[in-house]
């Protein structure tokens, strides 16, 4: 089951991408997770479409395709969505093959302050929604005072975040296996 990682943030240093990166670790057996680039994406603009998308458009797009499920982490930013996060959906939700339709999507987020990015998860499944992907409604992991739970090198060290990102994985995978069955009609 291959998944693809979308970080939301772009910053360097970002605690979601040091989560997402110890997603590698946690992951059950017979999952594998990559990460995806996605700082070299434009802005999303109607022109750009119309004179042909972008490599990294067409990049991006292919991966999430070509992916089993989708895996999230992002910062919450003025109580919403990145723009690097929101321009990923916007230029992946493009028809007439939306790369976001009956892909199953698992959410995590993490914050320096207490609520570990709440406002943004739930942004992100109403948008997520109506585009038909099926974000995993449980478990929800909210990783709040996010800088107490990784050192110096961006290396995960709480070992109750670790849980919780691990019963997430598991949960995503049933989820994902979950999905298949339903498009292929098996019961």
């Amino acid at each position: 089951m291959n998944i693809l990682g979308i970080c939301g943030s772009l910053r360097q240093a970002s605690y979601n991408m040091a989560a997402l990166r110890a997603c590698h670790d946690l992951m059950p057996e017979g999952m594998t997770l990559r990460i995806a680039s996605i700082g070299d994406l434009p802005m999303y603009n109607d022109d750009l479409r119309i004179d042909g998308l972008p490599e990294p458009v067409v990049r991006i797009r292919s991966e999430i395709t070509a992916a089993d499920g989708l895996l999230i982490a992002t910062p919450e930013y003025n109580f919403s969505l990145p723009p690097a996060l929101k321009n990923v959906i916007d230029w992946a939700s493009l028809p007439p093959r939306q790369a976001l339709q009956d892909k199953p999507v698992a959410i995590f987020s993490c914050a320096s302050g207490p609520l570990g990015g709440a406002r943004v998860q739930y942004d992100l499944r109403r948008i997520l929604t109506p585009l038909w992907a099926y974000t995993l409604p449980r478990p929800e992991v909210f990783i709040g005072s996010v800088d107490t739970k990784f050192d110096a090198r961006g290396h995960l060290t709480d070992e109750t975040t670790r849980r919780f990102l691990a019963e997430l994985l598991h949960g995503f995978r049933d989820w994902v296996l979950r999905m298949q069955r339903s498009q292929s009609g098996a019961p």
